[in-house]
């Protein structure tokens, strides 16, 4: 069941580089957020197994700009071997953003709801009595470091203050990666979206391939392992102290 609040968050960053698939040898980003970065931001501030984000907009602030860089990178994959860096260092020209600016417009998904697991308990908006999510933005609070496409890219997140003006132009983009889909035995396939723009600064999310990604399944850890047990621990102490 997905909820009809909206939750917004602004995202900043001096680079960001969100890779295009089709080009695999240097590194070519997109012109804007892709909803799967968007995703990634959200669940970096909050995450919780009992709820999917659901992106509905990402709203472009500053004008697009790109940049070249060249960086070291390793052209093999980690596999059971460790890798030798000196024989796998390789090095790669990048085309990336540069000061970037977001707002990221969401909502939450439940397959499933009950009175314990109600939608204001994570992004209720009455002062006084806020969800997680706005609490955590105010306070600056995050599972880990959210980035802008690649890690090297690290993203600076807040509330809106209300002044932020997007861009006015329409950006046209064609295909691009929306998300990855996982299958009912957790397999992993890339979902695409096409025909996209971006239109007078907005990126629209809400399309089909958003509906599909609803119904992607997650591998869930074990419920006895030490990180599961970790981060139950923590949901605890976090519902305890907003009591």
């Amino acid at each position: 069941m997905l909820d009809d609040r909206i939750v917004r968050v602004k995202v900043t960053g001096r680079f960001a580089c969100f890779t295009r698939p089709d080009l695999k040898v240097e590194r070519m980003t997109y012109p804007c957020m892709t909803p799967s970065a968007a995703r990634g931001i959200l669940d970096s501030i909050l995450w919780k197994p009992e709820f999917q984000w659901y992106v509905r907009r990402i709203l472009v602030l500053n004008p697009v700009k790109f940049t070249t860089i060249k960086r070291n990178e390793i052209n093999s994959k980690q596999g059971r071997s460790p890798i030798v860096i000196e024989a796998k260092r390789t090095q790669r020209n990048s085309v990336v953003l540069k000061d970037v600016a977001y707002i990221i417009e969401a909502s939450i998904y439940q397959k499933e709801r009950t009175d314990k697991n109600r939608p204001e308990k994570y992004i209720g908006m009455t002062t006084g009595k806020e969800g997680m999510f706005p609490r955590r933005v105010k306070k600056g609070q995050c599972w880990r470091r959210p980035y802008l496409g690649t890690r090297e890219f690290a993203a600076e997140f807040m509330e809106p203050d209300g002044t932020e003006q997007v861009i006015k132009e329409i950006i046209p983009i064609g295909s691009m990666l929306f998300d990855m889909f996982y299958d009912a035995n957790g397999k992993p396939q890339p979902l695409f979206f096409h025909d996209v723009a971006i239109r007078n600064g907005v990126l629209d999310c809400e399309v089909p391939e958003n509906d599909k990604m609803m119904q992607s399944s997650h591998i869930q850890l074990p419920i006895d392992s030490e990180l599961s047990a970790s981060v139950y621990e923590f949901n605890q102490r976090e519902e305890e102290a907003a009591s």
